[in-house]
């Protein structure tokens, strides 16, 4: 018998959400997908999302520009906070997309180089690390 084990973790590309819709729309949609325009409810959820966020692509540029938000996902390691903290510096972490900071990330490390974070998306923390920064994220 063979001992099967995963060499990395699995990390998923996107955040599941809950919404409310009423039953017409939900009527029409579940009637557009029986017509074959969309495989599932969700294909026709993200596709719509999708829709809506390239008629507002501009505003949203500009947006992450005046803010100053690093786009996508942004990931800091053990490593990258060390070499912060030989800097004497500190981070202001400002991300539209996913924010995360590695498993080796001890709370003393991350209050020492974080300042504050703000993450528009998900932010994906240990709870140790979340509770220690709980009043630098906003």
């Amino acid at each position: 018998m063979s001992a099967l084990r995963e060499l990395r973790p699995r990390t998923t590309d996107s955040e599941k959400i809950t919404i409310n819709l009423g039953f017409v729309d939900l009527g029409q949609i579940d009637l557009l997908v029986q017509e074959g325009f969309y495989s599932n409810r969700t294909d026709f959820i993200r596709t719509a999302i999708r829709n809506q966020l390239e008629r507002h692509n501009e505003p949203v540029r500009q947006s992450v520009a005046r803010h100053k938000l690093e786009l996508g996902l942004r990931h800091y390691s053990r490593e990258d906070l060390e070499a912060v903290q030989r800097a004497g510096e500190m981070l202001h972490i400002q991300v539209l997309g996913l924010a995360s900071l590695g498993d080796d990330v001890s709370p003393e490390l991350a209050l020492a180089t974080i300042q504050s974070i703000h993450v528009l998306g998900a932010l994906h923390l240990s709870p140790e690390l979340k509770a220690a920064l709980n009043d630098r994220i906003r």
